[in-house]
């Protein structure tokens, strides 16, 4: 005796995922003008991973504006893993860092250690021995100001945001100091237009990569001669290059 079949389910199948980097999306930007493209992929392309711009624009020294003195990292956060942004804000300063989890192994710990991070709690923990901690950190990270920046004749005060130029005091917006100062305290490093308009104005900026161009440009002119040391790098970016 056969038996029968079942018959065909007759809903309908479930919609595809949409890939993050579509083709439709790279159709678009290939075939926008030239100056057109960057601002595309940085608005279509780069949107999931806003979660990681958003950690290279927090203020990781006391001395910028709004900056903070210390970093309490949870390693389970949603978008972006507490080790990633450890990696990432130990790129960018030096900053006390002490991560939490409920992870207790000694990987766990190895890999926070390696990431830069300077002490590891396991939950449960006590906030008293959390901040005990922290004032710890603190003490011994405070042991070392950093009372100025330098680089040939230009002098950066981080303390009070003021810029010297061979001694004599210069005035520069808020985004002139802010672009000179992540110069100054990454020499030698390039960064794309991308990179700093989302560093330095944020991911959610809605201006253009031009106004990167712009404030350099304004920039240089009030650092006359010494100029120099912001170079620009034919289809890569800018860096600040320190001459002897």
């Amino acid at each position: 005796m056969s038996r029968k079949k079942p018959a065909a389910s007759t809903s309908p199948a479930p919609p595809a995922v949409r890939a993050l980097r579509t083709g439709d999306a790279y159709a678009r930007m290939i075939a926008a003008p030239a100056e057109k493209r960057a601002d595309l992929y940085r608005h279509e392309l780069m949107a999931p991973f806003k979660a990681k711009w958003d950690c290279y624009h927090v203020p990781l020294r006391p001395a910028q504006p709004g900056g903070y003195d210390a970093v309490i990292l949870d390693v389970m956060m949603p978008h972006l893993d507490g080790f990633s942004v450890c990696k990432m804000a130990r790129e960018m300063s030096d900053i006390p860092i002490i991560m939490l989890t409920a992870k207790g192994g000694e990987d766990d710990k190895l890999k926070g250690y390696g990431l830069g991070a300077d002490d590891y709690m396991t939950k449960p923990f006590s906030p008293k021995v959390l901040l005990a901690k922290a004032n710890a950190l603190l003490r011994r990270s405070s042991a070392i100001p950093a009372d100025t920046v330098n680089a040939g004749k230009i002098s950066i005060f981080p303390a009070s945001h003021r810029v010297f130029l061979d001694g004599q005091e210069i005035t520069l917006t808020h985004k002139e100091y802010e672009l000179l100062y992540f110069f100054m305290a990454n020499p030698g490093q390039i960064f794309s237009r991308e990179q700093l308009l989302n560093r330095i104005w944020g991911y959610d900026f809605e201006g253009t990569t031009r106004t990167v161009d712009t404030h350099i440009k304004t920039l240089r002119q009030k650092l006359g001669g010494e100029s120099k040391h912001i170079v620009t790098l034919i289809r890569s970016g800018y860096k600040f290059e320190v001459m002897e």
